[in-house]
């Protein structure tokens, strides 16, 4: 790929970051050539930091760095779209966005997948989820069709509270299942879109 800083006086392109999972656009930064490098060598992305007039890696402070997963320049190679998974929230007012100052319940159930995989790789003691996981997939699988039949039951009734209640726990052991499988949400909503064409 080649990227054309001249375009700009100052020799920065504008990086619009988007989470690899959601599609969702997280913030905007701005990368030189040495930081595009970094990010590639780190696998976390850093930008040109126009205030501090340094390279800055995001989460460098905070702890919550980007994930890169993948760069790609726009048709006219003066424009980065950078694909990351973020750990932690990305604005600095602690929302998962930039664009928005309200955190959405949909990026919850990725953070949910984030941590029920800390609790995979980390077991703690006294852990619901880890101790799922110790029990091995028959006990992980059994919960989900256990789950399932009761959100099965609550939806011939007209209770909404418990309904909701039983979907959620249906996705919470599902998203345990899916990891126990060393699978993700993105990997099924990846199967969805090739589906729908």
């Amino acid at each position: 790929m080649t990227i054309d800083y001249s375009k700009y006086s100052d020799g920065l392109v504008p990086a619009i970051v988007q989470d690899d999972r959601t599609g969702k656009v997280l913030m905007l930064g701005f990368m030189n050539e040495e930081a595009f490098n970094k990010t590639n060598r780190s696998g976390r992305v850093t930008f040109f930091s126009r205030s501090k007039k340094r390279l800055w890696t995001k989460g460098e402070e905070s702890g919550n760095f980007l994930e890169l997963k993948s760069i790609t320049a726009d048709c006219d190679n003066d424009t980065l779209l950078v694909k990351a998974i973020p750990h932690g929230p990305v604005c600095h007012t602690g929302a998962d966005t930039c664009f928005s100052e309200k955190n959405k319940s949909i990026d919850f159930i990725y953070r949910l997948e984030e941590v029920i995989a800390g609790r995979q790789e980390n077991p703690a003691e006294g852990s619901y989820v880890s101790g799922l996981f110790k029990k091995g997939i028959n006990s992980i699988s059994q919960k989900v069709g256990e789950e399932a039949i009761e959100l099965v039951i609550e939806a011939k009734d007209n209770d909404d509270e418990k309904f909701l209640n039983e979907a959620a726990d249906l996705l919470f052991h599902y998203i345990i299942l899916l990891k126990a499988k060393q699978h993700s949400l993105k990997d099924v909503a990846d199967v969805l879109e090739s589906r729908h064409k």
